[in-house]
């Protein structure tokens, strides 16, 4: 009697085990199932949406893997549910470098980005056109170029500073031909004023940046 009682417990509890285990693996599986639907999902974004919100994207599908590979160890027969993943993976990483190779390509160059910073998104290209500049907007040119440089002076290289300078005397001749326009006694003091501020602050900032690159050269 006492041995049908045992057998009858030890047939009990592990029941319960087999219950609580076939549980966790269905858990496991759907939150396996729950990351390959993500991943599907994205399929259906719009390349500009999946652009514009990457960042977003991208952290959670991190979270949903982590979790995915985690839930995978508690999955006794998990083949299947490897393969699906791994499947999942290489999705996303083929739309992961898809999405990364348009940002790339939409980034400005680093020449470009010095431009926009210092004249404004957009406002010199390669061409150098400094035809918007006019009488009207001129000192306010000078003034975000020259301040643009003071903050930024100890981030330059010598190329850097070649590059500012070029840009400099290209935004001097257009203030020749602004001067015929129109340009007023008091807009051309302050620009003077400005320029009496570049000029050192250039001068002393492409020896320092050259010095540099002399001493890491000899390393």
């Amino acid at each position: 009697m006492k041995s049908s009682k045992l057998i009858l417990g030890v047939a009990v509890i592990a029941l319960s085990f087999t219950s609580c285990k076939n549980e966790k693996e269905k858990e496991a599986e759907k939150t396996v199932e729950s990351y390959v639907v993500y991943v599907d999902s994205l399929g259906s974004v719009a390349p500009a949406d999946a652009k514009m919100n990457w960042e977003s994207i991208d952290a959670t599908y991190t979270v949903k893997m982590n979790q995915a590979e985690t839930a995978l160890m508690d999955i006794k027969e998990n083949k299947e549910a490897t393969e699906k993943l791994e499947a999942s993976k290489l999705k996303y990483e083929a739309m992961k470098a898809s999405v990364q190779a348009q940002l790339a390509a939409e980034m400005p160059s680093p020449k470009q980005a010095m431009r926009n910073a210092l004249f404004g998104e957009g406002k010199i290209g390669e061409d150098m056109d400094f035809s918007w500049v006019n009488s009207s907007n001129i000192l306010g040119v000078y003034d975000q170029f020259v301040n643009t440089v003071q903050d930024n002076k100890d981030k330059f290289s010598r190329e850097d500073w070649d590059e500012i300078k070029l840009m400099y005397e290209a935004l001097d001749s257009r203030k020749n031909t602004v001067e015929k326009e129109g340009l007023t006694s008091s807009d051309n003091r302050k620009i003077a004023g400005l320029k009496l501020k570049f000029a050192p602050m250039y001068t002393l900032n492409r020896m320092g940046a050259k010095s540099e690159e002399m001493e890491k050269a000899k390393q």
